[in-house]
């Protein structure tokens, strides 16, 4: 399958897509719904049981209820996991439009020493895609059990074997992760409506707000601290869910965590806008040095948005400006030099892919621009390839979290796992253009309206995807709203997925105790 650097970004959906969400939680029986229609998960009226039953028979299995422990290190802890649906009707007809997955890890002890605060933290994630399932962030990063996703790793054929998660946030918060329809195990029910309802960025934030919102009162945890947690596309759903929950599910959130986050599509996707080079650039180099830290790339990044994009603006005409191009940018890149002329100075990650090995014979991530595999057309760009990092880890991200639910967590489904829908990314509905869509307005909006919202964006130095610099200068380009340190920044070893790399994990780890724990 032939990627492209555009596949993986979610987004959101139209204000039409008005639904009721009925929970099915492993928590106490829930009352009611703020909305009317189904304050409960009952047949659909008799008037339309015909048009429904068919939807409603295929139905995920019931809600499991598991004691698990995990050690970190040498203490343990001991908490419940729970795996079940939240059906999704339509308010006015009652039609299942779809079932969404909520995987969730509440601590009940620590070293056999019952959980005595009433009120911890409650963290909720979710990928991006879209169509990506939750299983990047459960099994990579903050679960309580983690499957290695580097070196031999990232091969279809690597046993898919988990074990416990040193890193795991669950040390200081409960965690709660979550598959959009068509993600994970999460499914659409419904007819094409419902899938133009839910496949859509206005309506993906909608329903992502509204089971926020109903999984807290279900929980019986409104007056916890709550953080959402978004990666990629997700990085992008988070602030516009944060305002949603705000505007109109009436539901504060304490911070935002935004891992490699797509906060504006222009500077992604912009291939007239030398902006979008001058940002990547320091990625390239990254990733050609194989840097272990930013002071590391410290040079591209002053030469990305100084001398290189004021030469890339007197444009191709101007042949002193070409020629000083040539020479910074391949010795920041190992480029060949008459390939960056042929470029025009404009190396794009599509460029990278091909040519960061001069021979031909390997190819590069786009999503990790260190990493590399073997041609399978030596010599020559194939038509269609597949991502290194990307395609790698599908099959043991989804047999591992698969075996997770069935075997440990003793949830009896026979869906697949869907690690990455194609189907979902290809018939998203971005509304009007995909590149002019995004989240910096969200995110100031949702700081200005409150004073107590924190901020973490942390990436990897090597995604070219989602360039760490694109997002470090629309971050400083942002006026000030508040204390200066209300959001933090980090670029970290690694790429799109830069939890994969242990220390960039930790350190992650580290920032997001810091901001949960308010230390």
């Amino acid at each position: 399958m032939k990627r492209q650097a555009e596949s993986y970004f979610g987004v959101l959906l139209p204000a039409s897509a008005r639904t009721i969400v009925c929970l099915a939680l492993f928590f106490p029986a829930w009352s009611g719904a703020a909305r009317p229609a189904l304050a409960e998960d009952a047949p659909a009226a008799a008037s339309s049981k015909d048009a429904h039953s068919n939807a409603d028979r295929d139905r995920l299995p019931p809600p499991a209820i598991t004691e698990q422990t995990v050690d970190l290190g040498g203490r343990v802890l001991k908490f419940k996991a729970g795996i079940g649906a939240m059906p999704i009707r339509d308010e006015s007809s009652g039609e299942l439009l779809a079932e969404v997955v909520t995987t969730a890890f509440i601590l009940t002890a620590r070293d056999d020493k019952p959980e005595t605060s009433a009120c911890r933290p409650v963290v909720f994630a979710f990928n991006g895609g879209p169509g990506a399932g939750s299983a990047w962030l459960d099994l990579g990063a903050l679960g309580p059990w983690r499957l290695p996703l580097t070196g031999a790793a990232q091969a279809p054929s690597a046993p898919p074997v988990v074990s416990d998660n040193r890193e795991s946030w669950l040390d200081f918060a409960d965690l709660v992760f979550i598959d959009p329809p068509g993600a994970g195990f999460s499914r659409l029910a419904g007819n094409e409506a419902a899938r133009k309802k839910l496949w859509s960025v206005e309506g993906d934030v909608e329903l992502l707000a509204s089971v926020v919102r109903r999984w807290l009162q279900q929980a019986r945890k409104l007056d916890c601290p709550k953080f959402l947690v978004g990666e990629s596309y997700g990085g992008f759903r988070a602030p516009k869910v944060a305002r949603a929950l705000q505007e109109s599910e009436n539901i504060g959130v304490d911070g935002l965590i935004l891992l490699s986050p797509a906060l504006d599509f222009g500077w992604m996707d912009g291939r007239n806008n030398p902006l979008a080079d001058a940002a990547r650039l320091p990625s390239l180099a990254a990733s050609h040095r194989d840097a272990k830290d930013r002071s590391e790339v410290a040079d591209a990044e002053s030469y990305a948005s100084g001398d290189y994009l004021a030469d890339l603006l007197r444009g191709p005409r101007d042949a002193a400006a070409q020629e000083r191009i040539a020479g910074k940018v391949a010795g920041l890149t190992g480029l060949a030099p008459e390939r960056v002329r042929r470029l025009q100075g404009r190396i794009g990650a599509g460029d990278w892919v091909f040519e960061a090995d001069p021979s031909g014979r390997a190819i590069a991530s786009l999503y990790d621009g260190a990493t590399m595999e073997a041609n399978a057309t030596p010599g020559r760009r194939p038509q269609e390839w597949s991502d290194p990092v990307l395609d790698g880890l599908r099959a043991p991200l989804a047999t591992a979290m698969t075996a997770l639910a069935i075997e440990k967590l003793k949830w009896p489904v026979e869906a697949r796992y869907e690690i990455l829908n194609d189907r979902v990314s290809e018939s998203w509905n971005w509304g009007s253009r995909r590149r002019s869509l995004e989240a910096m307005t969200d995110l100031r909006r949702a700081q200005a309206l409150d004073p107590r919202l924190k901020i973490l964006v942390a990436q990897g130095l090597y995604d070219l995807v989602a360039p760490y610099y694109a997002n470090k200068l629309l971050l400083d380009l942002a006026p000030p709203v508040g204390a200066p340190d209300r959001i933090g920044f980090l670029a970290l070893p690694g790429g799109h997925m830069f939890y994969a790399v242990d220390s960039s994990r930790a350190a992650l780890r580290d920032a997001a105790r810091k901001m949960i724990s308010n230390e």
